[in-house]
């Protein structure tokens, strides 16, 4: 396995680690440069917060990627005592190391944080991420450091490291976390396609993203992300079984927001609703309440002062998206696109006649029942502007093959950006 690049391997890894989602006690800490766009889609994934812990290796000075040790904020130092003692480091070099590090330490607290403090970590459940291990000295350092900070739970998360520095890590941490471990592990670099250096922009640019904002929407649970200049607002509609901690909704919903739409992740179902759901099975195929509940978190937008202003679309996977196009067929003057994912659009029933916003129906190649499904509904919505399927190739119903789901993202994004009329990122 090989991951595209560190967004994907951070989308998988929040996957992964789904069971701390949407709990208030958990933040998600990113090791700079490389770990950030990492623990950035680990946080949305979890719906947590996310900043950065500064941490620098101590390379030998004549092979500088040789990692004597780590340091980390507050005066934390670990050093590879066997390669210490194996190469007779003395302390004085060492100690020149450490100050050569520490200056850089302090430059880059400057450039990433400014004035902002760093994050409470006392009795909170941290996340600590990069975008995998070679010896572990630089993960090892900064555990050490949160664990001085008082934390309740530390959990350790990589995309790729050797079984021999996770063995390591074990002592330090009460939870660590990777998706592979290749031995022959030989550089992180080889298990990325992708594995571009980072720049200090490219590390303040993810730390000043707009956080989430939980929100009432009209009686439903939302999570509500606004951009700064955004001309548009995209709600999700939730399906089977799944609520606004899906992790491959919020990973769409990241990349939109990236690319300056607002957006709203709502759930469907009260949570006594939820659990009768998981029973019976029966409450994701009611289309008319869910599209209900989706109108609902809808007026709620046209109303609130953040997003009043912003033209709408809606975004609809399995079920919901059902339930998207019905409220698209009801509300023509309000809805101004749709994106269907994995989409079941047959259940909107005699709805798809009425639909007239432009709607991007996007099937897994391989999910053939529901393809059919989806040619069928293209033909019945005559009165929609525009209508395409886009099928990705080689992608099954949810969408887990590698770089599918950026796939679905991409075509959302440029669906919306055509249709919602938003200005490209800055």
């Amino acid at each position: 396995m090989r991951f595209h690049d560190r967004a994907e391997a951070g989308r998988l890894l929040g996957e992964r680690l789904s069971g701390y989602a949407g709990r208030p006690d958990v933040i998600v800490l990113g090791l700079p440069r490389g770990g950030v766009p990492v623990a950035r889609e680990v946080a949305r994934a979890l719906g947590a917060p996310f900043d950065v812990f500064l941490v620098r290796k101590l390379g030998h000075p004549g092979q500088p990627e040789l990692a004597m040790g780590a340091i980390a904020g507050g005066g934390t130092r670990v050093l590879n005592e066997q390669l210490v003692r194996e190469l007779r480091l003395g302390e004085d070099l060492i100690e020149r190391a450490v100050q050569r590090e520490r200056a850089e330490l302090e430059r880059r607290e400057r450039a990433y944080r400014g004035d902002r403090p760093p994050p409470e970590l006392h009795d909170r459940t941290v996340v600590l991420v990069d975008d995998g291990l070679a010896t572990g000295a630089t993960m090892r350092a900064a555990a050490a450091a949160v664990h001085s900070r008082g934390p309740r739970r530390l959990v350790v998360a990589v995309p790729t490291a050797p079984p021999h520095a996770l063995r390591d890590l074990a002592a330090e941490a009460d939870e660590v976390v990777s998706l592979i471990a290749p031995d022959p592990f030989h550089a992180v670099g080889l298990w990325y396609d992708d594995f571009r250096e980072l720049s200090d922009d490219d590390v303040r640019r993810l730390l000043s993203l707009p956080r989430e904002e939980e929100v009432d929407a009209g009686g439903a649970a939302g999570n509500l992300v606004v951009p700064d200049g955004a001309r548009s607002l995209v709600l999700f509609a939730h399906g089977s079984g799944s609520s606004r901690g899906s992790p491959r909704n919020r990973y769409v919903a990241g990349v939109l927001a990236d690319a300056g739409h607002a957006t709203l992740l709502v759930d469907l179902l009260t949570p006594a609703e939820e659990r009768r759901d998981l029973r019976t099975r029966e409450l994701r195929f009611d289309i008319e309440l869910l599209a209900a509940r989706l109108l609902g978190a809808a007026g709620w937008a046209a109303q609130d002062r953040r997003t009043r202003e912003l033209a709408l679309g809606l975004f609809g996977a399995s079920t919901g998206a059902a339930a998207a196009l019905v409220a698209a067929a009801r509300e023509p003057a309000s809805v101004h696109a749709v994106v269907s994912r994995g989409g079941r659009p047959d259940l909107a029933g005699p709805a798809l006649a009425d639909v007239r916003a432009p709607t991007l129906l996007v099937v897994g190649g391989r999910d053939e029942p529901v393809l059919g499904l989806n040619r069928q509904a293209q033909q019945a919505m005559r009165q929609a502007s525009a209508v395409e399927l886009e099928v990705v190739r080689g992608a099954t119903h949810l969408f887990e093959e590698p770089g599918a789901l950026e796939r679905v993202s991409q075509l959302a994004r440029a669906w919306f950006d055509r249709y919602l009329r938003v200005p490209e990122a800055r």
